[in-house]
């Protein structure tokens, strides 16, 4: 067993980092996000593992810092609160066209605009459709507990390294913020530099006699062979969406009414489950851990006995297209969230579900 520890999410996704080798996180203040990199500089990595930690002085000069370091085969990472995430599009579009691997975290607040500091889950669209220019996708992960905080940041990487392609941890202000009991993994070395150039033959590691120049650029203006990329894109793309689904599924077997749900909604949608199960109402909850790639194949698998899908987010209603994109028009889907900070109970989800069963009967 890893060490235990009761921690905030954000303290646990900063230790995993230092913990999964990361050679350095370059961010920027913002609530409520903020203890990630309060914790990393109270823990000065650079003396025990050498990772390094740099407040800079915008998230636009993070996330460039981010894409030199990635360049070099670094594991280089940035987090931020929605907001600030919105200011490093550019420099995600970037990082996804140069093909590199990198982690970006986004404890998501509630806007639009600078809104408030309370949790959301507005941020859906930004992420899984690409907030930036261009066709690209990033790998995204949704934690529901501290727990998946710490874990999802070392597969975070794992993913980003496979796939040479940005990965984002999307989570929000409750999971953030909660503190619970959290297994922390063992200490990985981080690689030197002859790892990295043989680990990572892209990278550009220094021009050594006998070996060729390696430019890391987004920028190709023949069109014909910008096109040739971007199919090679859409291949790999490909592969993450046949390979790389992950979600949860709680009492989904002989559901009529099934709950998806990510993150902290996934939290108080387990417990609406199962009141509306000691109710006599058969609801299971489908929690996607990956928002992209999206588990559609797992939610196809329902249509042959589910009466409807209720997509649970505190948001105006976005991930709620996804859950129709998949379900094609079989049977009824329907929304319900909260905003502006505001979290939903389980009495409200359940009373959801119920007026959703009543408006299709």
């Amino acid at each position: 067993m890893g060490e235990l520890r009761l921690m905030k999410g954000n303290e646990a996704l900063a230790e995993a980092a230092i913990r999964a080798g990361v050679d350095a996180y370059y961010g920027y203040p913002i609530t409520p996000q903020s203890e990630i990199m309060e914790h990393l500089m109270a823990e000065n990595p650079i003396k025990t593992t050498g990772m390094v930690v740099l407040q800079a002085e915008s998230e636009t000069a993070s996330i460039n810092m981010v894409y030199g370091a990635a360049a070099a085969g670094k594991k280089a990472m940035t987090s931020s609160s929605s907001p600030g995430v919105s200011l490093m599009q550019e420099g995600l579009s970037y990082i996804a066209g140069a093909e590199l691997p990198c982690v970006v975290v986004n404890v998501v607040r509630g806007g639009p605009g600078l809104g408030t500091i309370q949790p959301s889950q507005a941020d859906y669209f930004q992420t899984v459709k690409g907030g930036g220019h261009g066709d690209y996708k990033l790998i995204t992960l949704a934690p529901a507990s501290v727990q998946e905080m710490a874990d999802f940041l070392k597969l975070a990487f794992d993913l980003a390294f496979k796939y040479r392609n940005p990965a984002m941890i999307l989570s929000d202000g409750v999971i953030g913020q909660m503190m619970e009991k959290v297994e922390l993994f063992d200490y990985i070395p981080r690689l030197s530099d002859e790892q990295v150039a043989e680990n990572c033959p892209w990278a550009t590691t220094g021009k050594k006699k006998g070996t060729q120049r390696r430019i890391i650029t987004s920028l190709n203006l023949v069109p014909h062979l910008q096109e040739q990329f971007n199919q090679h894109l859409v291949e790999k793309y490909k592969t993450i969406q046949d390979t790389e689904v992950m979600c949860e599924q709680l009492d989904c077997e002989d559901a009529d009414y099934i709950i998806v749900a990510y993150g902290s909604s996934a939290r108080t949608s387990m417990k609406a489950v199962q009141m509306a199960r000691e109710k006599g109402l058969k609801a299971g909850l489908l929690r996607p851990q990956t928002l992209w790639p999206f588990p559609i194949k797992q939610i196809q698998s329902h249509l042959s006995h589910a009466k409807g899908f209720l997509s649970v987010e505190m948001s105006a209603g976005q991930m709620v297209e996804d859950v129709r994109l998949a379900v094609n028009g079989k049977v009824p889907v329907e929304h319900y969230g909260r905003m502006g900070g505001m979290i939903a109970s389980p009495a409200d989800i359940l009373q959801a579900l119920e007026n959703f069963k009543q408006s299709i009967n």
